[in-house]
């Protein structure tokens, strides 16, 4: 049990800094070369900032744990929700008023009702992934478009702001890419083989671990992110982050991972956590679309729906 908490532990660390690893290096080499800030942040980065959930999904369902695959997206999108934005309206108040959200949203929430369609059979067949993947790229070429024709109030936020230094000598750039490259397939393996190994000792479903253990783990960036948001009165940019997060987990990760090989799905998913991440995508549309601002109140009890749900996983 030890060596299996060890290895889940050093898998979810090192996903957090080989992700970090390749996704500076990648807009690094971008900046270089001279694509525009805005096609980085709005691909580069998104597609980036979702490797470590990628990796891992893709590893389990290549090794015959499709339970954590799906399991992780499903819990990641409902600890985004719950979680991630419950915990930091805590501390401040987080404000549905951002330009452009309900519109995210309203994809957000097609992209969930999609997915749930598709895996009602019990499998995820690659033309459907197909079409989620599709799906992501004509929203991110919206995205795009709408950016540069300066539709919106306010100017996309800088990724900067979010990654820190990027690398610019080559050498550095090599040397993250390459750990990126080399980390993220590791880390993945240690996460997948931990988590396995630790649902076969507490007698436990791959689908618990995943839904629980694995979505919260590789949810940790995005939850500290917003944390330290909230600490410095800015938590609102939790919205935007989560809203991305949860389009790109269904439609990037399940669509790549689905491409590639088609991914079964256990019935008590389908019959409880896909509707559980329905409700919890519907609470964030009437928050964005009513602009109801969350507070201790809201947020409070977020979290303990949050806690309900995982205790009603074990």
């Amino acid at each position: 049990m030890l060596l299996d908490f060890l290895m889940l532990a050093a898998g979810l660390v090192l996903l957090v800094f080989a992700g970090d690893f390749l996704v500076k290096g990648a807009a690094g080499l971008a900046e270089n070369l001279g694509i525009p800030a805005l096609i980085i942040g709005l691909t580069i980065v998104a597609f980036g900032t979702s490797a470590p959930e990628l990796m891992v999904s893709l590893q389990s369902a290549l090794t015959g744990a499709p339970d954590i695959a799906v399991g992780n997206v499903v819990g990641s999108n409902i600890a985004n929700i719950l979680l991630v934005m419950g915990l930091p309206a805590l501390i401040a108040a987080i404000h549905a008023n951002q330009s452009g959200l309900a519109r995210n949203v309203a994809v957000m929430l097609v992209f969930t009702v999609a997915f749930m369609w598709m895996i009602s059979d019990g499998v995820l067949l690659r033309v459907e992934a197909a079409g989620l993947f599709a799906g992501l790229l004509m929203f991110i070429l919206a995205q795009i478009l709408r950016a540069r024709a300066h539709i919106d109030e306010e100017e996309p936020e800088d990724y900067h702001e979010e990654l820190g230094e990027m690398p610019h000598s080559p050498t550095r750039i090599a040397l993250h890419l390459i750990g990126g490259i080399i980390g993220l397939p590791l880390a993945a393996h240690l996460t997948v083989n931990g988590a396995s190994g630790l649902a076969e000792v507490f007698g436990v479903s791959q689908a618990a671990i995943g839904l629980t253990i694995v979505a919260i783990g590789t949810s940790l960036p995005e939850l500290a992110t917003t944390m330290m948001a909230a600490w410095r009165k800015n938590a609102d940019v939790a919205l935007g982050n989560i809203i991305g997060s949860n389009i790109f987990n269904i439609a990037a990760i399940m669509g790549i991972t689905g491409l590639i090989v088609p991914v079964p799905v256990s019935q008590i998913m389908i019959e409880r956590d896909m509707w559980i991440m329905l409700a919890t995508a519907f609470l964030l549309a009437v928050i964005c679309f009513v602009r109801i601002t969350t507070g201790k109140l809201l947020g409070g009890a977020m979290f303990v729906a949050y806690l309900a749900y995982i205790v009603s996983v074990f």
